[in-house]
């Protein structure tokens, strides 16, 4: 297992996750380098995606990288039965670094096991999404000024959602105050309720998305209800739709609140809330870039700081 491997925000602490915004901030005000010249980055992709494989593919071409690999795991060996070990030692021989999202929990940790090459997780079920996070981090801190003593509300699909699962992992460090709004079926997993707990983070719960809760909130981070992660759809139709965040509902709400969102949306931010200066989730999904490039550096043991 390779030490710089990134497959989940609680291996770090908070000095490292400091670390990778500084770089995430020196990668936006230089995007363009030469840093990883020669350097070959595999991105694998057994589930689909459009901004994480797209932003992980364009920083590597900013950074002066080549990629290979592929984003429809039926056009891999493991169409034809390949093992998900089989697969990483095999691409393990042409690749620098390997980029890999699963469909299953664990599968990112796997790797890691099987392979000296350095894995970054770019999403492993419902369990984890550590780039994500970082980027979220910096769009935080970006937005507020501070990551210290933020309301934080996250609303919607609680129980799948692994980005609002890595954004409690990591906002641990910084003393937030978290309101979860969902419904019953949708709760946030009793192990994060317990980490709140045993962390010391006031978290509320709620199942009505209120102007009480909207306008005590610094972010308001939006997730989809996610189809693929039900096996009865059923269940999904009769929660799909219960929270959708209109313009009108931020009317009071903080003059510095940002509206979040890991994309894609389906119906839970209408459209007459992108026009509202409180919307970030675009400006959030190209902080992406920069923050992948962070992680890819760091993975390879390349410190542009001290260029």
């Amino acid at each position: 297992m390779n030490s710089r491997s990134f497959v989940a925000i609680g291996d770090l602490n908070k000095q490292e996750l400091l670390d990778l915004l500084e770089r995430t901030r020196y990668f936006e005000e230089h995007p363009n380098s030469r840093l990883l010249d020669s350097r070959v980055v595999a991105t694998l992709f057994f589930e689909p995606s459009t901004r994480t494989r797209l932003s992980f593919e364009t920083a590597v071409n900013r950074l002066g990288g080549r990629v290979i690999g592929f984003s429809d795991a039926s056009t891999s060996s493991t169409s034809k039965g390949e093992t998900l070990k089989d697969t990483i030692k095999m691409v393990s021989n042409y690749a620098d670094i390997i980029v890999m999202r699963h469909f299953l929990e664990g599968a990112a940790q796997y790797a890691t096991e099987v392979t000296e090459v350095p894995i970054v997780n770019a999403g492993d079920g419902a369990n984890q999404h550590p780039s994500q996070t970082l980027l979220d981090l910096y769009s935080i801190l970006k937005t507020q000024g501070r990551l210290d003593g933020l309301t934080i509300t996250m609303v919607g699909d609680l129980k799948y959602g692994r980005t609002v699962h890595s954004l409690i992992m990591a906002m641990r460090h910084f003393k937030p105050v978290f309101n979860f709004v969902s419904c019953p079926e949708l709760r946030m997993p009793e192990e994060y309720i317990k980490l709140c707990r045993r962390e010391g983070i006031e978290f509320h719960e709620y199942t009505e998305f209120s102007q009480e809760v909207i306008d005590a909130s610094d972010i308001i981070y939006m997730t989809r209800v996610q189809r693929e992660r039900f096996s009865d759809i059923m269940e999904y139709e009769r929660v799909k739709n219960l929270y959708t965040l209109h313009n009108s509902m931020l009317a009071t709400s903080k003059p510095t609140v940002r509206i979040l969102h890991p994309l894609p949306r389906v119906n839970e931010i209408n459209i007459d809330v992108d026009e509202n200066p409180k919307a970030y989730y675009f400006e959030q999904a190209r902080n992406g870039v920069f923050a992948r490039q962070a992680i890819l550096t760091r993975a390879l043991g390349i410190n542009p700081l001290s260029k």
